[in-house]
């Protein structure tokens, strides 16, 4: 019998009646079973840069990931970390406390994927042998999980000393080591895992299972029995990402005569002071002394005669036009308030579901915009002139903010965000060119309350889908021993300056921020 449809009213698209008041949004149901992600290689192989990106990217288009790292929970069992005699592979005590602890990162994938909401859950381990590997897809045969190895190769000497400084030694392991013991430790680590490293093998042993091989951080790719959406997905990611030193620049058109007015939408001229700061952004370009500078721009007029100053080239894309308005375009939020009441007060209640009449939400947004994250992750430097709520979706996939943030993110007019990839996240800094604007900023009513799991959590480090929790919970449990405190036959702690835990970003012309530094080994 075909059940009664009923449009859901915030996003417009028709739903079955009895599932219409299931969480008043547009979250996603999932036909395919859960995928979990696991990370294969030595360590200093990239394998939780990775990790954390591709959860960022799965997260910011719709799809609820969370990253397991085996080595949290291997520090919260083994509290004080000697050398590298831990990671011997005839350290039998060792040995066992290791795999407890994988086992126990097991644990909460099955509790995150069948109980909390998740859809993708991230291994991010060694997995280096094929006995690891044969116990996770055993794994998944047991809970209906689909298996994805992810297996990061590479020997450039440059690349793994490169990775060792930056991130490995500023880890919790070596917070009281100088920087040379803490190389040395770390060079011999790799060699423990070397002894029993077994990659994936194309032809015989591996052959059946899912995977994609990143040889040389990124330089080749070798990709096996791609099974689904999600992995597609996941490989044409990982095939356009790079680890280049690069700057991205994000700025909304001039002032328009619309932004004077406060209307939405539209395709108006700059205003004046529009004009005068699309002068100031040339200035503020030409300072900047890029090399090779990419310019992207809506195809909208305000958009277009903002990048005419710059006296560069700019290609236009048409995916970074405005959201569009629908039925609302050109008029005031007054005027909208007044002619629809109820779609006023229904984009209040679920800002980023909500679809204009005819038009489109920030959901809608996300996916038209997702073509141009891939190319600006392809590229180096690149400045983005687009539109307040183009410019939002892009800030929530760079800095990791949530389904409920995105539509709040402050970008006002006139101000330049500069993005700087570090280690595991991204600095963003706030360059105001000091042209005076109207504020077109609204921010999220009062009175709209919201409850737990009511909207998709885009955050990579705390469950999606499911209510926060004020207790922590411990990761690690069912141990047969006590949490080491110390381990045997190893040799002393490193005594020397303390290692900084995250990176710090420099106060240029105003504020400068930091997001998810977070170190793990």
């Amino acid at each position: 019998m075909l059940r009664e449809l009923t449009q859901n009213r915030i996003q417009k698209i028709w739903v079955p009646t009895k599932d219409d008041k299931r969480r008043g949004t547009g979250a996603p149901h999932f036909a395919n079973p859960p995928t979990v992600i696991v990370m294969v290689g030595l360590p200093a192989r990239g394998k939780t840069y990775i990790s954390k990106k591709l959860t960022r990217y799965l997260n910011w288009i719709g799809i609820p990931t969370k990253v397991f790292n085996v080595g949290e929970y291997r520090r919260e069992a083994v509290k004080n970390y000697s050398s590298y005699d831990f990671f011997k592979p005839d350290n039998e005590s060792a040995v066992k406390t290791r795999k407890q602890c994988a086992l126990a990162a097991l644990r909460d994938v099955k509790s995150y994927l069948k109980d909390e909401g998740g859809q993708v859950a991230v291994f991010d381990a060694t997995n280096t042998t094929r006995d690891r590997r044969d116990l996770i897809l055993k794994f998944g045969d047991e809970n209906d999980f689909k298996i994805f190895f992810i297996e990061s190769v590479c020997e450039d000497p440059s690349v793994i000393a490169s990775n060792i400084m930056e991130v490995k030694v500023s880890c919790p392991d070596y917070k009281d080591c100088n920087k040379t013991e803490a190389m040395m430790d770390f060079q011999k680590r790799i060699d423990c895992y070397r002894i029993s490293y077994q990659p994936l093998d194309l032809d015989q042993y591996d052959r059946a299972h899912s995977f994609i091989k990143v040889i040389d951080v990124g330089s080749r790719f070798l990709v096996n029995r791609i099974q689904d959406h999600i992995q597609s997905k996941i490989v044409y990611y990982l095939m356009n990402i790079h680890v280049q030193p690069r700057t991205i620049y994000l700025c909304r058109h001039g002032e328009s005569t619309d932004n004077l007015e406060g209307r939405l939408g539209g395709d108006s001229g700059l205003s004046q002071r529009g004009r005068q700061f699309s002068r100031a952004l040339a200035r503020f370009v030409e300072e900047q002394h890029l090399k090779d500078l990419k310019v992207w721009t809506s195809q909208l007029c305000r958009s277009i005669q903002t990048a005419e100053h710059l006296g560069v080239p700019y290609e236009q894309w048409k995916a970074l036009n405005e959201i569009d308005a629908g039925v609302c375009e050109e008029m005031t939020y007054d005027e909208v308030k007044e002619k629809f009441p109820e779609e006023f007060a229904l984009r209040d209640e679920d800002k980023y579901y909500y679809r204009y009449p005819a038009g489109e939400s920030y959901q809608d947004l996300v996916q038209r915009v997702e073509p141009v994250i891939m190319e600006l992750e392809r590229q180096k430097n690149v400045l983005v002139v687009c539109h307040q709520a183009v410019m939002r979706c892009l800030l929530a996939y760079f800095l990791d903010k949530s389904a409920e943030e995105m539509p709040y993110l402050k970008c006002p007019l006139h101000t330049v965000l500069k993005l700087t990839p570090v280690a595991y996240g991204c600095k963003v800094e706030s360059i105001s060119l000091n042209v005076e604007a109207v504020n077109t900023h609204r921010d999220r009513p009062e009175e709209v309350k919201r409850g737990p799991g009511t909207l998709i959590r885009r955050n990579s480090v705390t469950p999606l889908t499911s209510p926060e929790s004020h207790i922590k919970k411990p990761r690690i449990e069912g141990l047969e021993e006590a949490p080491i405190q110390e381990l045997p036959n190893s040799v002393a702690h490193c005594t020397s300056s303390h290692i900084p835990l995250a990176l710090t970003g420099q106060n240029l012309r105003s504020s400068s921020v930091c997001h998810d530094l977070l170190q793990s080994c």
